[in-house]
């Protein structure tokens, strides 16, 4: 791994969680007729700070598809999840919550399931799989996941919506980055011409309209620290996977690397789910209803 593609994945992982938590602020404030619709979209385009975190995102995503031009997907997507310890940051910087015991444990969990995931697996590019059955299984499989969440999350309780949303998110964009990386590879192989006559590119727009829709229908309905670490768990996931399954991604298969490697997956996961259930993350619309409930009271008595 170049130092580089350290530097872009590390970099757009701090936008990407400085976005995320911008962007909750002002969704969670829309209105819940707006739920799953591109309406929320052009509700959000007028609110500044939704703007900020938009911008924020979208640089995450340009040096996210710089580093995912250099380096495999299985090497970007776990550094990219580190986007959550930005995301702490800047929650607990607005907030005045100290980490805790929680915190550091998440922190420590995330870095070192990161790092031991990297070191283990050693990931190196080996060319994309020639197999067209197993490509089109691969990217099956992973938007009928994403169907099924969004299909079960529209006919939930409002509660289990924010996971469920995140989650299918998380697929997506973990679809989404490794189309990227085969958008780049026919750009560098065939020119503009062969990137703008090939589908990926097209795929690439698509997922990301709807992973931005199904996100901000999850910041809408329910708090940070429900549908962040769902998001940030479920997208280097999916991108490993399609990493290995269609790009020809290759990792040590040992025993002794795939049960690091399987340690530093669970440790990730682990770690994002401890710091996305911090204290500092926002109580979003859960924390603003109970602010009601309780101005309500306090205006009884």
């Amino acid at each position: 791994m170049s130092v580089l593609v350290l530097v872009l994945s590390v970099s757009a992982a701090c936008c990407l969680g400085f976005g995320f938590v911008l962007q909750q602020a002002a969704a969670r404030r829309a209105p819940m007729s707006d739920f799953l619709s591109p309406r929320l979209l052009l509700d959000l385009m007028r609110v500044k700070s939704w703007l900020a975190g938009l911008g924020l995102m979208v640089c995450g995503m340009v040096l996210g598809a710089l580093a995912l031009g250099r380096g495999e997907v299985s090497v970007v997507e776990p550094l990219l999840a580190t986007n959550l310890l930005f995301a702490m940051a800047l929650s607990r910087h607005r907030t005045k919550q100290p980490l805790g015991r929680q915190g550091w444990a998440g922190l420590w969990l995330l870095a070192g399931g990161v790092t031991a995931f990297l070191v283990a697996g050693e990931p190196r590019g080996g060319g994309p799989v020639s197999d067209p059955v197993r490509h089109w299984l691969v990217i099956g499989v992973v938007v009928g996941l994403a169907v099924l969440l969004t299909a079960a999350a529209r006919h939930s309780r409002i509660r289990a919506a924010p996971v469920l949303l995140a989650v299918a998110a998380g697929l997506l964009y973990g679809l989404q980055d490794a189309l990227t990386r085969a958008s780049g590879e026919r750009l560098t192989e065939g020119g503009w011409e062969a990137l703008m006559t090939a589908w990926q590119p097209y795929g690439v727009v698509v997922l990301g309209v709807t992973g931005l829709i199904l996100v901000q229908s999850a910041f809408e309905t329910g708090p940070l620290r429900m549908s962040l670490p769902a998001l940030t768990a479920a997208q280097p996931l999916a991108g490993i996977a399609c990493g290995i399954g269609f790009l020809g991604d290759r990792v040590r298969t040992d025993t002794g690397a795939l049960a690091w490697e399987a340690a530093g997956l669970a440790a990730i996961v682990t770690g994002i789910v401890l710091l996305g259930l911090h204290p500092a993350m926002p109580a979003g619309a859960g924390g603003r209803a109970a602010d009601r409930a309780s101005a309500a009271s306090l205006n009884g008595r």
